[in-house]
């Protein structure tokens, strides 16, 4: 869902003349905000202002506006845009119970995000998805039922603890400076909203005033009154009849009347939309505009759905069908340029004090540190009988579990790519240096696919590598706009943008043959929406089915022949920009055996097994025993990775259980059975470092 949208207005806006800006009043510094604000909104047509209420605001080159797109992403580290410090995920930054360091995060996030801001143009250039400083985290929701596959992204349980984290990380996005904002917090979402994912879009959650007031409002009220939060989300859902964006207790007379708050309300995506087409609320999307606007809804994330162009027209609608007055959308527009004009973007850049920040304040060593001292404070050691700390002279050490190699279970999710990362296995390895460490997954289950290697490829013509064609149009029809050819399909870290090198691609196809370096049952597919794949002319993965929802690769299992080349073809129609993943892994024939036969010649086991938000997170397409449509349906450890724990200890070695999660796992035969058992969430870019020093003793997670 978060990785298909191109920002199609901000093209051919045109340049912004100095002359259009520097003659404007609302480029002058030494007029009051509101002054500069009304000005602004005082020249602009109703379809000039419809188009600023949704997210992707639309440049107006004659007033000398750029386009901005309002849809950042920071939960744990600057998200969806490149290169940036990733933080263990909240979940996990909650059991350090460390305010003070979620504030220093909140610095780290924000200096980073406006080096990669200036790095893209700085104030005054168009900014397109994901590039803006207005960031719609965090995610301060009660995570009280523990199948919700976005609990990962919360603080907890806890509504106090909640409320110091929150504040912590707002004050630290948000500066300290008397006259501009660093980044816009928008804490999400509010209110009452924690899961099901499956049914968010239509669903009436009940809930008592009291359990409001005393659950799951004291967090928001913490952000918006004590840390002056600058934005808020309301959420997709209804709360005792009315839907989040459209309440009249929350909205008009709790955020906006009892707490005063003057800041602007963004949608979530497609939550404008459900108003109308989720919750029959009104009889028309121009209805659902109108409503929201009228309860202080200030943006409307319009990306899924109806789209940005007919987004902002069932705005303009909603005035000239008289639904809602062009003064209260006069309202909404004040807020958001208000914001704009705080975060110096109508300002010179010389006087906005991030506006000349190094590119080494990105990803830097010293945001690293942090992270790693964050995934340190966030392990929790569950059980030891004793086992732990491992002693330094270990001579001989087994690593099972699918999840110990892998970045990505690292990560979470909303997360950027950090430029290195430490998984649990080369943590283990650093940390005991004078022991033989043998890895052995043990499952195929959550085994990670790898980008298909360019000594595989080859074109139809036999040159290394993949023919990428590029069309202008949506179904491939036509002459191709641009040809081209690459070693491999891996572009899944590129970035956010246009297809690679071919900007304003609206389909593409990619075709050569594909040759297997051994012979046996392989995993073959796509780690990108939108896309099919032919293997010999025949069709083996179809990826554009529900592809708002997938997460992960999807992917099919068969026999492949050693040496033979297979006829490759992947066709993205039409192509929004995903960059193309294609990937594949062999399929071990017995893993668990071999497993158990590492674990024999050990004189230590450490299993590495848990879960990922390839299974837990956001309204996602998977449906596997213990999980659906993002959420748990059970919370017991996945199965597979339950027979390996027993298979292995079966061995009589000492067991270390290390617990990779997002959530609550049911460990009741590890309690039991293994040795010692350590939670490490997903920990970050240096959660593995993390792990090791825990295992070792360097770390004491009870200190």
């Amino acid at each position: 869902m978060r990785r298909i949208l191109l920002v199609s207005l901000v093209l051919g806006a045109g340049v912004l003349g100095a002359e259009a800006q520097n003659s404007q009043p609302w480029y002058d510094p030494n007029l009051p905000i509101a002054s500069r604000v009304d000005a602004l909104i005082g020249q602009m047509t109703l379809e000039e202002k419809a188009s600023q209420m949704v997210n992707q605001a639309r440049a107006i080159p004659r007033l000398g506006v750029p386009a901005y797109n309002w849809w950042s992403e920071a939960l744990h580290g600057v998200a969806n845009n490149g290169l940036a410090t990733v933080f263990p995920e909240p979940i996990g930054l909650a059991a350090t119970f460390d305010d003070a360091s979620i504030h220093e995060m909140g610095v780290a996030i924000s200096t980073e995000a406006r080096v990669k801001f200036n790095q893209s143009g700085g104030a005054h250039a168009d900014h397109g998805l994901m590039q803006g400083l207005d960031f719609w985290s965090p995610n301060i929701n009660i995570f009280r039922d523990p199948r919700w596959g976005r609990g990962q992204e919360t603080y907890g349980e806890d509504p106090f603890l909640t409320s110091q984290f929150g504040v912590a990380f707002v004050t630290g996005l948000q500066g300290d400076d008397p006259h501009y904002i660093k980044v816009v917090a928008t804490p999400k979402h509010y209110v009452v909203h924690s899961g099901p994912e499956p049914t968010r879009h239509e669903m009436d959650v009940k809930v008592s005033r009291h359990d409001e007031e005393d659950t799951y409002l004291p967090a928001f009220r913490a952000a918006i009154v004590d840390a002056h939060a600058e934005s808020a989300m309301c959420a997709y859902n209804r709360i005792n009849g009315q839907p989040a964006c459209a309440s009249d207790f929350l909205l008009t007379d709790t955020l906006r009347g009892a707490w005063g708050f003057k800041g602007y309300m963004t949608s979530d995506c497609g939550a404008i939309r459900d108003i109308y087409s989720g919750h029959h609320f009104t009889d028309s999307l121009a209805g659902a505009a109108a409503v929201s606007l009228k309860h202080g809804v200030d943006t409307d994330c319009a990306d899924f759905g109806e789209g940005p162009v007919a987004g902002a027209k069932a705005y303009s609608d909603a005035v000239t069908e008289g639904l809602v007055s062009q003064a209260v959308m006069d309202e909404s527009l004040k807020r958001l340029f208000t914001a704009r004009i705080r975060l110096g973007m109508f300002d010179p850049p010389a006087m906005v004090p991030w506006s000349k920040l190094p590119d080494s304040d990105l990803d830097s060593e010293a945001h690293r540190a942090l992270a790693l001292r964050a995934a340190r404070e966030s392990m929790v050691l569950l059980k030891n009988n004793g086992l732990l700390p491992l002693k330094k002279t270990v001579k001989r050490i087994a690593v099972v579990g699918p999840l110990a190699d892998q970045i990505p279970v690292l990560l979470g999710n909303y997360n950027n790519q950090p430029s290195r990362a430490v998984t649990a296995l080369d943590g283990i390895k650093a940390a005991f240096p004078g022991a033989q460490v043998t890895y052995v997954p043990g499952t195929n289950f959550l085994r990670q696919l790898e980008a298909v290697p360019a000594s595989a490829l080859k074109t139809a013509d036999g040159q290394p590598g993949v023919k990428a064609e590029y069309f202008a149009s949506p179904d491939l029809s036509g002459t191709p706009s641009m040809t081209k050819t690459y070693p491999q399909l891996d572009f899944a870290f590129r970035g956010r943008g246009a297809a690679p090198d071919a900007p304003g691609a609206q389909s593409a196809r990619f075709s050569g043959t594909l040759t297997p370096n051994e012979s046996g049952t392989w995993e073959v597919g796509l780690a990108t929406p939108n896309t099919k794949l032919w293997l010999d002319d025949k069709l083996v993965v179809d990826n554009t089915i529900a592809q708002d929802t997938q997460r992960g690769p999807k992917t099919v299992e068969m026999a492949l022949q050693r040496g033979h080349a297979y006829a490759l073809r992947v066709e993205q129609t039409p192509s929004r920009g995903t960059p193309v993943r294609l990937v594949w892994r062999p399929v071990a024939a017995d893993p668990q055996a071999d497993a158990v036969a590492a674990a024999r010649k050990a004189d230590v086991v450490i299993a590495v097994v848990g879960i990922t938000s390839q299974l837990e997170g956001e309204e996602m397409n998977v449906n596997l025993p213990g999980f659906k449509g993002g959420d748990r349906t059970n919370l017991d450890m996945p199965k597979e990775e339950a027979d390996l724990l027993k298979a292995v200890k079966t061995t009589g070695k000492p067991m270390a259980v290390v617990l990779m999660n997002g959530s609550a796992l049911a460990v009741n035969w590890a309690a039991a059975n293994a040795d010692a058992i350590l939670d490490a969430w997903y920990p970050g870019e240096e959660g593995g470092t993390a792990i090791g020093q825990t295992l070792s003793g360097d770390n004491n997670p009870a200190g």
